[in-house]
């Protein structure tokens, strides 16, 4: 083979070794969260209690319009929601959450659904939340009303939780000036060691920080890995299941409702 060639043949098995390397999200060396991001589970893979959660018949229809967007059979499976789970939904909102982490650990799991005081503005996620929590499915569920400074966040024992998530509202948190050093803190205390602490919201460009989390409502994904890192945990994994490389990370989120890039990240309490 000509010298030529050589170079040719090496330069391509280089450029196919770079195509099915995992790609690494983080942005900023400087963190040690450099992980590789996953890509979506083969919806074979699914597994069957979250897959019956999802695709449940009395889900209601406002639900299930979202779920194209939000994907959550990607982002419960990621984080590993089992059967028999004690898991948390914290800022619950309406309750979306809730309700799938609901079914998906059943009848002997449970779930502690968090929220802090409602401002009068937000009355009718707050009535929605609580109309939720009525739904006899919705039995295994602990409604929580705590302030998210409170540092008992969460009223379990220490060290007792499964999993905690905060879906889509972590930059709302920051952008209410919550003190998430006490969230983040609050949280590292529920879990058991190993536990999984799952954060999915919309991204925002590289650098910016908390700059656009009360405007665009997105947040900047490595901020959160430096905040929740300082906390103890450590970035296990994060998936690509909500990506959108055509984001420029400059929308409106509410104008793009289920359009915008998201990550997801996995970190975890060690043990």
């Amino acid at each position: 083979m000509k010298p030529r060639s050589l170079i040719l043949s090496a330069a391509f098995a280089v450029g196919l070794i770079a195509l099915s390397a995992p790609i690494v999200h983080s942005m900023n060396p400087s963190l040690s969260a450099m992980v590789a991001e996953t890509a979506p589970i083969p919806q074979a893979q699914i597994p069957p209690n979250i897959q019956a959660a999802v695709t449940a018949p009395d889900r209601s229809a406002e639900d299930k319009a979202l779920d194209a967007g939000r994907k959550p059979d990607q982002t419960l499976a990621f984080f590993g929601i089992k059967p028999g789970m004690k898991v948390a939904d914290v800022f619950a909102g309406g309750g979306y959450t809730t309700e799938l982490l609901s079914r998906a650990v059943g009848p002997t799991g449970t779930v502690y659904s968090q929220n802090g005081p409602f401002p009068e503005k937000y009355k009718k996620i707050a009535d929605a939340w609580h109309a939720r929590l009525q739904k006899p499915v919705l039995k295994n569920v602990v409604e929580v009303d705590k302030p998210f400074s409170a540092p008992d966040l969460l009223p379990v024992v220490p060290g007792t939780l499964d999993a905690v998530l905060i879906n889509l509202n972590y930059h709302d948190l920051v952008g209410f000036k919550a003190d998430m050093a006490k969230v983040n803190a609050a949280v590292f205390a529920s879990l058991k060691p190993g536990g999984v602490y799952g954060i999915v919201d919309h991204s925002a460009q590289a650098g910016s920080g908390d700059r656009d989390t009360t405007t665009l409502h997105r947040i900047d994904e490595n901020f959160v890995i430096g905040q929740v890192e300082k906390a103890g945990f450590k970035l296990g994994a994060s998936s690509s299941a909500l990506r959108h490389p055509e984001d420029d990370r400059t929308w409106f989120v509410f104008a793009h409702r289920g359009e915008t890039d998201r990550f997801i990240l996995k970190f975890v309490k060690p043990e």
